[in-house]
């Protein structure tokens, strides 16, 4: 990393810290700052303690982990695809994962464990359709994004299916897992989402060599030793497998995926794919996400996924605009 990537990567890390304590001590019952900090070093009194470690630090660090995991996850495919627009959202592997959970919720009625593992699974399966039907003497990134549009397309039309089919009881809980939520997220949620985030970045951080190689291209990865179509194939599944987990646990937050490693890259200006401060980056947006959503419905009920589409689709926008010109 450059000296100014490692700057900005505190930066956001102390920002992350700074909006953290804020959404601790901000709610019903009002914490100071500086209370917020007593009761995480274990000075707290049991007040404090019920209202940021039982109440809302097991919401902040969900909010973390999934935020880190889909910048990542982005920061993957907008690296391999050489395309901005190449993240997850775009290319349909979050709209595979959120299949995988309609059909645990809608169709089996699975537990919290099952709708994770449907989950993985689906985001897994589409990722590897998308690949196959992408193959034409090798996957070049503009194929890949164009496939993955289809896929999508299709997969937003199985969705819509299963809820327009189901029983209105579980079409009432998968409407609230789809819009990519974390209310009612407790620390029996925490701990999967910390698990599949220490499985998932060690295995992303070893593809990262692979994937600065790649971005010079095809021709120039196997001149250098890279073997091209198995490492594509590895940063495909360790991409596709961090935005399943972060889909598993809070269901589809939009648009994170897409802005996180974009912003992270004008800010720290680095070449390469910058996994980590695409993980921070993306970490900061679904906090703050978080944190203004849940200060704008009051009562806290608005999903985060409705603040971060409405961010993300505002980036799109500006996206295409200066892509065209």
């Amino acid at each position: 990393m450059t000296r100014r990537a490692m700057t900005v990567s505190a930066g956001l890390v102390v920002a992350i810290l700074v909006v953290a304590v804020l959404a601790l001590g901000v709610g019903s019952i009002s914490v100071a700052p500086l209370d917020v900090v007593r009761t995480l070093l274990g000075n707290g009194s049991r007040l404090t303690d019920f209202a940021v470690l039982d109440l809302r630090l097991p919401r902040v660090l969900i909010a973390l982990c999934v935020g880190a995991a889909l910048g990542m996850s982005g920061a993957v495919f907008q690296s391999l695809s050489r395309n901005p627009l190449g993240s997850p959202d775009i290319i349909g592997f979050n709209y595979g994962a959120t299949t995988g959970g309609l059909l645990m919720i809608l169709v089996f009625g699975g537990s919290l464990l099952a709708v994770s593992l449907g989950a993985i699974a689906g985001g897994l399966a589409t990722a590897l359709a998308v690949y196959l039907l992408a193959w034409q003497r090798g996957v070049r990134g503009t194929r890949l994004v164009l496939v993955g549009i289809g896929v999508s397309a299709i997969l937003q039309a199985v969705n819509f299916y299963l809820i327009v089919n189901a029983k209105l009881a579980d079409v009432a809980r998968a409407t609230v897992w789809i819009t990519g939520s974390l209310n009612n997220l407790g620390w029996e949620h925490v701990w999967p989402a910390l698990i599949a985030l220490a499985v998932v970045v060690p295995l992303v951080l070893v593809g990262v060599r692979w994937l600065d190689i790649l971005e010079m291209g095809d021709d120039s990865a196997a001149a250098l030793g890279v073997r091209v179509e198995p490492s594509r194939l590895y940063l495909i599944v360790v991409g596709t497998a961090a935005c399943a987990a972060a889909t598993a646990v809070a269901g589809p937050i939009a648009f994170v995926s897409l802005t996180a490693p974009q912003l992270a890259k004008r800010l720290t200006r680095a070449p390469g794919a910058g996994i980590l401060p695409a993980a921070w980056m993306g970490a900061l947006l679904v906090l703050a996400a978080d944190f203004v959503a849940q200060r704008v419905a009051g009562s806290g009920t608005l999903p985060v996924g409705v603040a971060t589409a409405a961010l993300g689709g505002a980036y799109l926008a500006w996206l295409l605009r200066r892509t065209r010109r």
